[in-house]
């Protein structure tokens, strides 16, 4: 398993490789300008791409071949007689989801419900396949719970491989009754939509957020349906995820080295640094401190 992580201008990919030519890639645009994002792709793996956030557009041939992918759209690409590199444009504020997979382990997932899935027929078992279908409730809520990931080094693999097995089935369990089953808040797209600003509200206003009834009011929606479709789609409270999102933040402005353990406390909502260092370590189990000495012997 490795994670390496290329930056091209405002854009990166992030790998993380579960098994041999098995893998997810988080892939972002954090810019203001469209960035292109390119990576080889060996013609026997099947790819699966989902636009969590803003737009990409897929080119081929030099421009004469181009597939669109807006936001929650997901994008089914195979074939077997010629590579399909990722050569994406990413918009601005744009994020996408991949999964990449050996066509024989696919198929080895479902061997006894091909009969059910079109894609696994037998004249389709060695043809091209372009499928876009756009992305149900449900599959949010797990590419969601795969983007914010923060787990250890140590189970993260095993936790994004049985997110992706749940991701496959419901990609290919399109019974609408089901979906309502699984997650009857989020059937009303408008209410994701909310839940979603919502999320970015906080984010945007973490060193001093509005508290729950003030951010229910703001996106317009009821403060119970607030809680339950925040925890549905990022799998945690409002104030547990930004706490995540400030601990995260804070961790990535400690290895820059330009901030001192107070000035990242203030800059993530933590008005005096005793505060900050006892909420850093409940989430690392170590101080600032220790954390920066760590990083400087890690360097030397």
């Amino acid at each position: 398993m490795h994670e390496p992580i290329e930056n091209v201008a405002s854009g990166s990919f992030r790998e993380l490789e579960l098994e041999p030519h098995f893998m997810m890639i988080q892939a972002r645009n954090e810019g203001v300008e469209t960035t292109r994002l390119e990576r080889p792709i060996d013609q026997r793996l099947i790819q699966f791409h989902f636009c969590l956030k803003g737009h990409a557009r897929f080119v081929y041939h030099g421009g004469r071949y181009v597939l669109d992918l807006p936001r929650d759209q997901s994008l089914l690409l195979y074939n077997p007689e010629t590579e399909l590199p990722l050569q994406v444009m990413l918009s601005p504020d744009s994020r996408m989801l991949s999964v990449l997979m050996p066509i024989r382990k696919f198929h080895s997932l479902f061997t006894s419900e091909a009969a059910y899935i079109p894609f696994l027929s037998p004249d389709n078992l060695d043809r091209k396949y372009y499928k876009q279908h756009p992305v149900t409730p449900s599959l949010s809520i797990i590419l969601s719970q795969l983007w914010n990931e923060q787990l250890h080094p140590s189970v993260r693999a095993l936790y994004c491989k049985g997110k992706i097995y749940e991701l496959l089935s419901l990609y290919f369990n399109r019974t609408p009754e089901t979906q309502t089953e699984q997650c009857p808040f989020l059937v009303d797209e408008e209410n994701v939509q909310r839940i979603r600003q919502a999320k970015e509200i906080i984010i945007e206003r973490m060193a001093e957020p509005p508290g729950l009834a003030d951010l229910a009011a703001e996106v317009g929606i009821s403060l119970k349906k607030l809680k339950e479709g925040f925890k549905q789609i990022y799998g945690d409270s409002v104030y547990s995820f930004l706490f995540d999102y400030k601990m995260e933040v804070a961790r990535k402005l400690l290895e820059t080295g330009k901030y001192n353990v107070n000035e990242v406390g203030l800059k993530v909502g933590y008005s005096t640094s005793s505060h900050f260092i006892a909420a850093f370590k409940k989430k690392y189990n170590t101080t600032p401190k220790q954390y920066l000495l760590s990083l400087a012997q890690q360097r030397s």
